[in-house]
């Protein structure tokens, strides 16, 4: 028995043969037949399928635009920050960063007497880069603010003794630790190293019990225990001289 063909069936009926109840008729004179199934009925009838529609068109939606190109935004950002002699310092301070932020605020300091603020936002340094700008801050001519924010550490609160106001935003963290080094090379080098390091550590707690006004041995003991304070501990003690607030924005730069 040949398969019926599939498309020669009345709509919503899979088998041939005569319509059953509720089925559209078929048309007179042309009866099922088995095998040959009757030909469907008549639009409009009981049954028969709704014709076919196109959906709705819907408003067309313009496409998102989605900001890939920055171009130099940042370095504009900060162009308009140092206009407002404000020096933004973040990150891990290494010996370039220390080039760069030293160069910024001798050139604030130059272009006018105006206070300066220093925006340290989480930052880490390097010893070295610490004790540069360290050594920079105590030849400007201008005051220094400086705002912390997040936390910072280790060498990075020797740039912070060297400021000569010292501010913390509410959710700032100031870590007293001992500072990472990498030493390398062979036994002689390494003693050098060792003694220079000594040097340079011994002077950063020594700025750091100049400003918290405590022994130089009690800096160096905290640090090798690691103590973490939070902006009232820091004022407590010495590392900050308060809170920073909504004026203070506008009194620690041109405004």
């Amino acid at each position: 028995m040949t398969a019926p063909v599939a498309d020669s069936f009345p709509p919503g009926r899979p088998w041939p043969g005569s319509p059953g109840p509720g089925e559209p008729p078929s048309r007179p004179g042309r009866p099922g037949q088995p095998g040959r199934p009757g030909q469907p009925g008549w639009p409009g009838a009981p049954g028969w399928p709704a014709p076919h529609r196109e959906p709705p068109a819907y408003p067309a939606v313009p496409p998102s635009r989605v900001w890939t190109d920055q171009g130099d935004w940042p370095g504009g950002l900060y162009q308009r920050l140092l206009e407002r002699r404000i020096v933004m310092a973040s990150g891990l301070l290494d010996g370039q960063g220390a080039s760069v932020l030293s160069a910024q605020l001798l050139t604030l300091d130059a272009d006018g007497d105006g206070p300066v603020r220093l925006e340290l936002q989480g930052l880490d340094a390097e010893l070295p880069a610490a004790l540069t700008v360290m050594g920079v801050l105590d030849v400007l001519r201008v005051p220094v603010t400086a705002h912390v924010a997040g936390q910072i550490g280790g060498p990075a609160l020797g740039v912070l003794a060297a400021c000569g106001q010292r501010l913390g935003y509410p959710s700032a963290v100031l870590g007293l630790t001992e500072p990472t080094l990498n030493s390398g090379g062979t036994a002689t080098q390494i003693r050098s190293q060792e003694e220079q390091i000594e040097t340079m550590v011994d002077t950063l707690y020594i700025r750091l019990a100049e400003v918290t006004r405590r022994e130089v041995d009690e800096i160096r003991a905290d640090a090798r225990h690691g103590r973490f304070f939070t902006v009232p501990e820091a004022v407590a003690y010495g590392l900050l001289d308060g809170e920073a607030g909504p004026g203070d924005m506008q009194r620690g730069g041109r405004g």
